[in-house]
């Protein structure tokens, strides 16, 4: 049996030098559950700490499901004598642990002038990107305590990160402010570890004092799973104690465990979770009278001659039992009195309700009605046989289990991705979007049943919406096997993909974009092109989704920063100056889908020299170097193949244009994917090396000014970004 001090299995060790190891985590075999292994090292001079890994361990909150832990301060310094830069960036790879790093808890901290820090984070779900700047003439601009842009800024992170890495912006190298700022700094820590001085400015005191390092804040979680589904398998469910429950974290997927109320201990044990003696306790569970304990709970009684509630304050003595005259009639005045009142204040509360109730009522005919609700109704009945449905918010609401977050499919900028089961039983995708358009709210009706008309069939169906909602849900097919973007980014299955596979989900999603350009009346421009936006069926079939979702985006010019934020990688350069979305800027984004199936890399992506963060421009780089291999995935580099692997590679780059009119069209794009599809299977393209050749017209090649302003752009894109923080 387990005592309330007792936090480990029976023959574990329960610390390891001054850190408490509490089960589920543990040091020796058989004594932590999956995932939370740790080692117990020596460090020198006999101090024993706990480590998972390389990572040091500086304590566990089991009640909190959170540990902290030491992470390492990346640097960068520049050297005015040899006019160069040096630095040392780290990451943490958590993707296939328990562990996320606290959204509440810590912030992403750069320290520096003239310092542009990037961090790339990553979910179950999407990847994040992020960055901070600072800048500073010189150091009397600086003031202890302040950390607002000027030699230090801070930023939040999302939920659900556990991945985390950091890199430098090769463009802001403190070569202009080296002679009082020569190194810069940047690392996600605890937010309330960190406090701005500004000798860390004018030496390196902010990397040495700390030793290099930051305590940073991790939540943990058992499994994947939701309670409602672990609790179903009496083998690994981890709530082990009788009076313990299970709760759905929020800061990602799996479940915590807590003792339940007037219970402590360790909820994973077995009879880990003791009852609290409050009666103990009294300046914690105070009491007034006499302390009875019970489980899980205590009484609390007022002494002979006195009433009242113990616990809320001292009991006052009996009133005296001698009978007063008038003291029926006083009884029946009160009761009258009292009943009346009640009475009142029950009729006041049922005709707020209504009150509310019809508020409610007026609010969603409102919306209904500013979004196009009525013309949408009269188009759906002159349009014989058209299967789009206007559904209500309770539907939506019930298909959701309330909106629940163990229902989120993804999410981005524009809104959330709900899965839905509507009351007959067909699984649905859901999108609550964030934001709507002013000028679009009266044309909205009408563009849904433009968008629901569209047949293709990769083309993600939309089947309905809801208007009676501040900012309208939209809701479309399910589809079941995920994002493209996952199918990449997992390691498991992204070996798997041949390039068969990767060249018809290729040509599959860019016929979609074709219609969507050229057979759709009248035409639509995606506006958000990137993997994330590409579904995949159970049979590998690609399905584009979120086309048309710029309608739901705010044109003025005062939400660019934040909007580009999340796929800054996919946007078209011409798009940047012009602010004008052309079909021909669909065709960049696609390029840049092109490269991700051929590269395995991301679109802004951190690793090796940290030189190039732009696939793109690492892309163009390497096919100006006739070094394309270097860059290409693993999985695809078969010699017999290379022929046609050079012929895509080269359709990517004429996508990639800087000029749009220098781009081809989606239905040129779809008609040379689907020509390399048929040499493939027809394995022309080792006997006929010369009609491949003939496939594509002749790529437009990059001069070295084309490239340079290429740069040139994606470092605007970067300021853009944070200073629209």
């Amino acid at each position: 049996m387990a005592s309330a001090l007792n936090n480990t299995l029976p023959g574990c060790r329960p610390t390891c030098g001054n850190v408490s190891i509490p089960y589920p985590f543990g040091i020796d075999p058989d004594c932590y559950l999956p995932g939370f292994a740790l080692s117990c090292n020596d460090t020198g001079n006999g101090v024993h700490k706990p480590f998972s890994t390389n990572v040091e361990f500086i304590n566990i909150d089991l009640l909190a499901a959170q540990a902290s832990i030491y992470n390492q301060i990346s640097w960068q310094c520049y050297n005015h004598t040899s006019n160069g830069t040096s630095n040392t960036t780290w990451y943490l790879d958590f993707i296939n642990d328990p562990y996320r790093f606290s959204d509440a808890d810590n912030k992403f901290t750069v320290v520096g002038c003239d310092t542009l820090a990037y961090i790339n984070g990553q979910n179950q779900q999407d990847s994040y990107d992020g960055g901070c700047v600072t800048v500073c003439d010189s150091s009397k601009s600086l003031t202890n305590g302040s950390c607002s842009g000027i030699g230090c800024c801070q930023t939040s992170i999302p939920k659900g990160i556990n991945y985390y890495e950091v890199t430098f912006d090769r463009n802001f190298n403190n070569s202009l402010v080296w002679d009082f700022n020569p190194c810069s700094f940047a690392v996600l820590a605890k937010t309330d570890w960190f406090k701005f001085n500004t000798t860390y400015i004018t030496s390196t005191d902010f990397y040495y004092t700390h030793g290099g390092r930051a305590p940073i804040v991790l939540d943990w979680a058992i499994g994947d799973e939701p309670c409602e589904l672990a609790r179903r398998n009496t083998t690994s469910y981890a709530c082990q104690s009788d009076h313990s429950d299970c709760f759905n974290p929020s800061n990602g997927p799996g479940y915590i465990c807590k003792c339940s109320r007037g219970y402590q201990g360790n909820p994973y044990l077995a009879d880990g979770c003791q009852d609290i003696d409050e009666c103990a306790h009294k300046d914690k569970y105070p009491c007034y009278g006499t302390c009875t304990n019970i489980a899980g709970d205590y009484n609390c009684t007022c002494l002979p001659g006195t009433n009242g509630d113990a616990k809320k304050g001292p009991c006052n003595p009996d009133q005296g039992s001698h009978s007063h005259p008038f003291s029926s009639v006083k009884l029946v005045i009160g009761i009258v009195t009292s009943t009346s009142f009640a009475f009142v204040l029950l009729l006041c509360i049922a005709v707020s309700m209504l009150r509310e109730r019809r508020k409610l009522m007026r609010i969603k005919e409102e919306y209904f009605r500013r979004h196009g609700g009525r013309l949408l109704l009269e188009e759906i009945k002159s349009k014989q046989g058209l299967a789009f449905r206007v559904f209500t918010k309770e539907e939506l609401e019930q298909a959701t289990n309330n909106f629940d977050k163990n229902r989120i499919l993804g999410g981005g900028g524009h809104g959330t991705v709900y899965k839905g089961i509507l009351n007959d039983s067909h699984a649905v995708a859901i999108k609550k979007s964030k934001i709507i358009d002013d000028c679009q709210k009266k044309e909205f009706g009408k563009e849904m049943v433009i968008l629901s008309q569209l047949n293709h069939k990769n083309v993600v169906k939309l089947l309905g919406c809801c208007l009676e909602v501040e900012v309208p849900i939209l809701v479309y097919e399910f589809v079941s096997n995920g994002t493209l973007f996952q199918l990449i980014y997992d390691r498991k299955r992204a070996s798997h993909i041949s390039l068969d596979t990767r060249l018809e989900i290729a040509l599959q999603s860019a016929e979609a974009l074709a219609y969507l350009h050229s057979s759709a009346s009248p035409p639509i421009l995606h506006g958000d092109v990137k993997s994330s936006n590409i579904l995949l069926d159970d049979n590998y079939n690609a399905k584009v989704s979120d086309f048309g979702a710029s309608m739901l985006v705010p044109k003025d010019e005062t939400q660019f920063a934040t909007l580009v934020q999340g796929t800054c990688g996919y946007l078209d350069p011409e798009y940047l100056q012009t602010c004008q979305l052309t079909d021909k800027s669909d065709v960049y984004s696609f390029g840049v889908v092109l490269l991700e199936l051929l590269t395995g890399k991301k679109a802004v992506y951190f690793e090796g020299s940290h030189e190039e963060r732009s696939l793109s421009s690492s892309f163009l780089s390497a096919m100006k170097e006739d070094r394309l291999l270097q860059l290409l995935d693993n999985h695809i580099k078969n010699e017999e193949d290379m022929e046609l692997v050079q012929e895509v590679a080269e359709l990517a780059r004429r996508c990639l244009n800087v000029r749009g009119e220098d781009r081809p069209t989606m239905k040129e794009v779809a008609d040379d994917l689907d020509r390399l599809r048929k040499f493939k299977q027809h394995q022309f393209l080792q006997h006929n090396p010369e009609e491949i050749e003939s496939l594509l017209n002749m790529p437009s090649s990059y001069t070295e000014n084309e490239i340079s302003r290429y740069y040139s752009i994606e470092k605007k894109v970067a300021l853009d970004i944070e200073c629209g923080r």
